[in-house]
């Protein structure tokens, strides 16, 4: 099967998607377009100087100059054709002469001007309106003696041939100023690029690094672009790292009076008709303290300065410390009501036989699974399968996925399920319960080894799957 055109087709779309998006390609492509158009402009008009005035100005000249040429060659009254030679190795001329006694031609080989060349009606090319009319080229030069000769005079191609042609040092200037065009517009447009790149490294939060706006002769709009970003990306940070230290303020000063209220509550008498109250007391205050704890690690994970406490985790100790999120996280859990009060949750743990052992932070990787067995734990309730964690090796990497077989979400919701505080609208009731920051935190651990998180709806239920790459790895 043939390839190519697709590949062209798809060639040429890339090319035209470049040249729509590029700044520095099309003010080239201005730069060639305005020199070819006055390349044009130059050439067309003089060209059409030229053959509006040379009758005018050049005519006369040439004419007195062949008649010059034409009496050399008659000097004795006949043609002569060693005094045409004479002339036609002196100058890059062509001579023909015909006659009752004379027929030579000076270069026969080289081919008729068009002027001599018959046309379809039978006249010359130069008769015709498209050249201006032959018989001026006749009388220009043409000339005819008193013996019935006739002697034509041209203009020799073959010296014209051998020398460089002017066409060559006008495509190679054109070439050169192209070349030095697109160095200097590249040089002129270079910080867009650190503007780009600064802006992304604000978009994900990193304020660490200015765009570099480089000084040259005075500031030019870019350069003030480029310092105009820097104060936003400064009065941001500034924004956020008040936000930040508001909400740790808030986090820690709540933990005080909530450690006061829970031991008021324990405190509380154990009668029948207190004990609900008083469960349902601590209950939401353990949910309370639970969210203030969340959010002090979300901030400690999202800043940028954020120290894990590595150690190597082999697939054993992995293993064992999942087992043990497991039945810590089942523990927590209340028997669904339509399996009966003695029936507890259960999770599937599907490991390969070989994972390789990476760098990891445990406790950030407890939190990552407690956080995402809940999740889905808290969406299986009357599922037809309890939820599977997935344990796989990807190469030196690890694969962690989570799925339950409950409705799913949204496809809508999927790509705003990892934003702190946000819960789909399906999961909005108390009952389904949590505050919007489980999985917010599973993707900053996930963030902050380095990894991917990633949520997809799997059809039914949701998977969410997390690689932890192998940039720390020792050997598995």
């Amino acid at each position: 099967m043939n390839t190519h055109p697709p590949s062209t087709a798809q060639s040429s779309k890339r090319a035209k998607h470049r040249l729509a998006r590029s700044i520095k390609l099309r003010m080239v492509l201005v730069f060639l377009l305005l020199a070819a158009a006055m390349t044009f402009v130059v050439i067309a008009g003089a060209q059409k100087a030229f053959s509006m005035g040379w009758r005018e100005a050049a005519r006369p000249l040439l004419m007195d100059y062949v008649d010059q040429l034409a009496s050399e060659i008659t000097a004795g009254g006949t043609p002569s054709v060693a005094r045409a030679q004479a002339i036609t190795a002196r100058l890059p001329l062509t001579v023909r002469i015909q006659g009752p006694q004379v027929n030579w031609d000076s270069h026969p080989d080289q081919e008729l001007p068009d002027w001599q060349r018959k046309g379809r009606a039978g006249e010359s090319r130069f008769q015709r309106d498209d050249w201006g009319g032959g018989k001026d080229w006749q009388r220009v030069l043409q000339r005819s003696t008193a013996d019935s000769h006739s002697i034509e005079f041209g203009l020799n191609e073959e010296v014209f041939e051998r020398r460089p042609r002017l066409i060559g040092f006008a495509l190679t200037a054109l070439l050169l100023l192209t070349l030095l065009a697109w160095l200097y517009v590249r040089r002129l447009l270079k910080p867009l690029d650190a503007i780009g790149e600064g802006a992304r490294r604000f978009g994900a939060g990193d304020f660490s690094q200015p765009i570099s706006a480089r000084e040259r002769d005075g500031s030019d709009e870019l350069s003030e672009l480029a310092q105009t970003i820097n104060t936003m990306g400064r009065d941001i940070q500034q924004m956020l790292d008040a936000k930040r230290a508001l909400l740790l303020a808030i986090s820690h000063e709540l933990r005080s009076p909530l450690t006061r209220a829970r031991l008021n509550t324990e405190l509380l008498p154990e009668t029948a008709q207190v004990n609900p109250q008083r469960e349902a007391l601590l209950r939401d205050l353990q949910e309370m303290a639970d969210l203030i704890t969340d959010l002090l690690e979300s901030e400690r994970l999202s800043a940028k300065h954020a120290a894990l406490q590595r150690e190597p985790l082999t697939p054993q100790a992995l293993l064992a410390l999942t087992q043990e999120v497991i039945a810590e996280v089942l523990a927590r859990q209340p028997a669904q009501p339509d399996t009966g009060p003695d029936t507890p949750p259960d999770i599937r743990l599907l490991a390969d036989a070989r994972l390789p052992t990476l760098t990891l932070d445990p406790s950030r990787i407890r939190l990552l699974l407690r956080n995402l067995l809940d999740n889905a734990l808290r969406h299986s309730v009357g599922a037809s399968l309890p939820p599977e964690l997935h344990l796989r090796a990807e190469g030196s990497d690890i694969s962690i996925e989570v799925r339950d077989h409950g409705p799913g979400v949204p496809e809508g919701q999927i790509a705003h399920l990892a934003q702190a505080f946000f819960r789909p609208d399906t999961a909005r009731t108390r009952a389904q319960g949590g505050v919007g920051l489980g999985l917010y935190l599973c993707k900053l651990v996930a963030q902050a080894h380095g990894g991917t998180f990633e949520v997809r709806n799997a059809q039914p239920g949701l998977a969410v799957t997390v690689t932890l790459p192998s940039d720390r790895v020792s050997s598995a």
